[in-house]
C-alpha cells in the first residue's frame, strides 16, 4: 500500500514515477501544508478568545480538517524522498507568474500578517470572532486558488483528490463565514491595520 500512495497510481492503473523536487506535486504538498499550519494556528487563537459555539465549531473542524490533511501531505514527501521545505519561491510550481511578494510573515496569497495574527491574540469575543471571520475568508480564498492551481496540473490522482476536496470545502466555508459575519452586522474584508 505505502508503495502506491507513494508512487501514485492513475485512473488507467499505471504507475507514475515519485515526483521530483520542483514538480507541482511537490511544491503543492509543501506550500498547503504552510498555508494549512497558518490556518490551524489562527484557529486555535480564535478558541480560546470566545465562548461563541459556532466560532469554536468552525474552527474546531478547521484544526482537525486542515492539520490532518497537512499531516497526508507531509507524510507523501516523505515517502517520495523528498524535504518538506524547499528554497524556491512559494507558488512557483503553479507556473503562473504568481509575483506574490512576501512579507511580515505572510508568504502567500490569503496568509496573514505577523502584525494580524498579533491582533488577533489581542482580542476577544465578538472582535476576534469577526477579525478571525475576515482573516479565514481571506485565508481560504488562497488556498482555494492553490488548490485549483494544482488540480489543473495534477499528475497524481490522490493528491488531486484531495485538492479538489479542499477547493469544494473551503469554498463553502467561505459562504458559512461571509454568514456568520452578516450576522455580527460584520462584513468580509480584512481591515487596513
Amino acid at each position: 500500500m505505502p508503495a502506491l500512495v507513494a508512487s501514485g497510481t492513475s485512473a488507467s492503473g499505471t504507475s507514475l514515477s515519485v515526483p521530483a523536487d520542483d514538480s507541482p506535486e511537490a511544491g503543492f504538498a509543501r506550500d498547503m501544508a504552510t498555508h494549512h499550519q497558518q490556518a490551524v494556528d489562527l484557529s486555535f487563537a480564535v478558541r480560546d478568545r470566545t465562548a461563541d459555539e459556532p466560532t469554536r465549531t468552525l474552527a474546531f473542524d478547521i484544526i482537525n480538517t486542515q492539520a490532518n490533511q497537512r499531516g497526508m501531505m507531509m507524510g507523501w514527501l516523505d515517502q517520495w524522498g523528498l524535504t518538506q521545505h524547499s528554497t524556491a519561491k512559494p507558488m512557483t510550481w503553479m507556473k503562473m507568474g504568481h509575483d506574490y511578494q512576501a512579507h511580515d510573515g505572510s508568504l502567500m496569497p490569503g496568509m496573514a500578517t505577523n502584525a494580524q495574527i498579533a491582533k488577533l491574540r489581542s482580542l476577544s469575543g465578538r472582535d476576534a470572532e469577526v477579525f478571525y471571520l475576515q482573516l479565514m475568508i481571506e485565508h481560504h480564498k488562497g488556498g482555494v486558488e492553490m488548490a485549483q492551481g494544482y488540480v489543473d496540473l495534477a499528475r497524481n490522482d490522490t493528491e488531486k483528490r484531495l485538492a479538489q476536496s479542499m477547493v469544494i470545502a473551503q469554498t463553502s466555508e467561505v459562504q458559512l463565514m461571509t454568514d456568520m459575519l452578516q450576522e455580527r452586522g460584520a462584513a468580509p474584508g480584512v481591515p487596513a491595520s
